[in-house]
């Protein structure tokens, strides 16, 4: 029953995802007469899960699926973005967002720190606020969260502050950011992929970027700052473990578990890509061959990224927010908006 119900809500966003493309190409294209459909197929996607989720309870037994196409359907996806990235590209944009992050997330902990004792936050929750927005959402939540004996309550105070404040900015900083840099891909994918706190949710804005903009570089930009913040994980964790607990911390806790080897994998794309460039940008007979190749990996990675926004929006369960107390949603805010301001004012001052 277990397997019938994890293959079953990995089935589920998969055909939600295959009908918000549907939707969003009848509603944009056929109904309001553009070329190109204004409506993100990652918007509907997100909303019907949503929507189907809280409005019918049925849905909710699916869970195991939902999270598998979240843990491992996205990864996948993420992976295959590669192939947008030559090396010199991962050389020339890692670099770049090493030097943004960077700020961005010792700023934005001490900022979490030091406001979270002004509003009286403990200091666990204050801990686990600041590693979710500052570093990787739930997955950085989650890793911290044993290594400073963490209560259920807190976990869930700090997942309910990025999944609200990730989604409003999933949703609104593609057009933030094309207005405030001006069609800058470089500027728009670092900030997306500095400020925004799930991977998926960088994933998603950074397509919608795309789609409303016609951008050819933006979401692979995006997603590569947003595997340099994950991988700080395994030096930012086990700092904040230690500054939390006033101890050394929990030295039999494993870097591997938090660790994101599909970087790993995101680069030998990258790779892959660069080698098929060089080898066949001269040969005619093959050079189309390839570019088909490139063209459909594309675009098995946007339909895995679709999916994965479908199974979040399922996996995001509204009643939660009505339980949870205000003070931390302020820490959460704060912590949100000056993770976007200081990538702002980097970004100004390294690449414009």
């Amino acid at each position: 029953m277990n397997d019938l119900n994890k293959w079953t809500g990995i089935l589920i966003p998969v055909i939600t995802a295959a009908s918000a493309i549907v939707l969003s190409e009848f509603i944009g294209i056929t109904v309001l007469g553009f070329k190109k459909s204004p409506i993100s197929p990652i918007i509907i996607s997100i909303l019907m899960g949503l929507l189907l989720n809280n409005l019918f309870p049925f849905f909710k037994q699916y869970k195991s699926g939902y999270q598998y196409c979240i843990k491992y359907i996205l990864k996948f996806g993420i992976i295959l973005l590669g192939i947008r990235l030559s090396l010199f590209q991962l050389y020339e944009y890692g670099f770049k967002s090493i030097m943004v992050v960077a700020v961005c997330i010792l700023v934005t902990v001490l900022i979490v720190s030091r406001l979270s004792q002004y509003l009286k936050v403990s200091n666990n929750l204050s801990s686990l606020i600041a590693v979710g927005t500052s570093i990787c959402g739930a997955t950085a939540i989650v890793a911290l969260a044993p290594m400073i004996n963490a209560k259920k309550t807190e976990i869930t105070y700090a997942i309910a502050n990025i999944t609200i404040f990730g989604l409003l900015a999933m949703f609104l900083y593609p057009f933030l950011a094309n207005w405030v840099f001006n069609n800058d891909d470089l500027s728009v994918g670092l900030f997306l992929g500095s400020s925004i706190h799930e991977t998926a949710q960088v994933a998603g804005s950074a397509l919608i970027y795309e789609e409303q903009f016609s951008s050819n570089s933006v979401v692979a930009i995006a997603t590569l700052t947003k595997l340099v913040r994950n991988t700080l994980m395994v030096i930012v964790i086990p700092y904040l473990a230690r500054k939390t607990l006033n101890k050394a911390g929990n030295h039999n806790h494993n870097m591997k578990s938090i660790f994101p080897f599909f970087i790993i994998g995101f680069i030998l794309f990258g790779v892959f890509r660069s080698v098929g460039d060089y080898f066949f940008s001269d040969n005619n007979s093959y050079l189309n061959n390839w570019e088909i190749l490139i063209y459909n990996i594309k675009k098995t990675a946007e339909y895995l990224l679709i999916t994965a926004m479908a199974a979040v929006g399922f996996n995001t369960n509204l009643k939660y927010f009505k339980e949870l107390g205000i003070l931390p949603f302020y820490v959460g805010i704060i912590a949100a908006i000056s993770v976007g301001l200081i990538s702002f004012l980097m970004i100004n001052l390294i690449v414009r």
